[in-house]
């Protein structure tokens, strides 16, 4: 119980923060994937969700760094999981969650990068449970502020937009 109202808070104040900030022009869902965010051959696709929020900056050594992602991925219109630092992917549904390290990356113009992830840890049984691949393509926004900072100002918020796919591990038994 005590879990489930911390999540239904963070999706609170991650919706609040998302109104706050605005919306990242629409991502699109279409076009190739990068070889560099290709998943391995044998991996299976769990599931595909559009994820919205922001990227969080930090000012450290005089130039903005990456804090941490805040953000709601949802399957057809309903948040389904929230995406926070770590990066961590978090269920709202059954609690499950995976951490992931990035392991490819493939640059767009005037957006953060499509990234290939790959788990490192699980929580909980559930969606998350056997994820072994995340992939964020078709990126919107997010790109970090341009130009200097000082120590003292506040973090920042840029609103984003990217698909979310995530995969089996390709070691993973299959469920047939």
């Amino acid at each position: 119980m005590k879990k489930r109202k911390m999540l239904v808070g963070l999706l609170t104040a991650a919706l609040a923060t998302v109104a706050a900030a605005g919306t990242a022009s629409a991502a699109h869902s279409d076009g190739p994937v990068p070889k560099e965010v290709q998943v391995p051959d044998g991996a299976r696709q769990i599931v595909a969700m559009h994820g919205h929020g922001v990227q969080k900056y930090q000012c450290a050594d005089g130039k903005w760094s990456l804090l941490e992602p805040d953000a709601i991925l949802e399957e057809h219109g309903v948040a389904k999981i929230l995406h926070t630092r770590g990066p961590v992917w978090t269920s709202v549904v059954d609690g499950s969650s995976v951490q992931a390290k990035a392991i490819g990356t493939s640059a767009v113009d005037n957006a953060i990068p499509q990234l290939l992830l790959q788990a490192t840890s699980h929580s909980g049984a559930g969606l998350l449970a056997d994820v072994g691949y995340i992939q964020r393509l078709h990126t919107s926004g997010g790109v970090a502020p341009t130009g200097s900072c000082t120590a003292d100002q506040a973090p920042v918020s840029v609103p984003y937009q990217a698909e979310y796919v995530f995969w089996t591990d390709v070691t993973a038994p299959s469920g047939n």
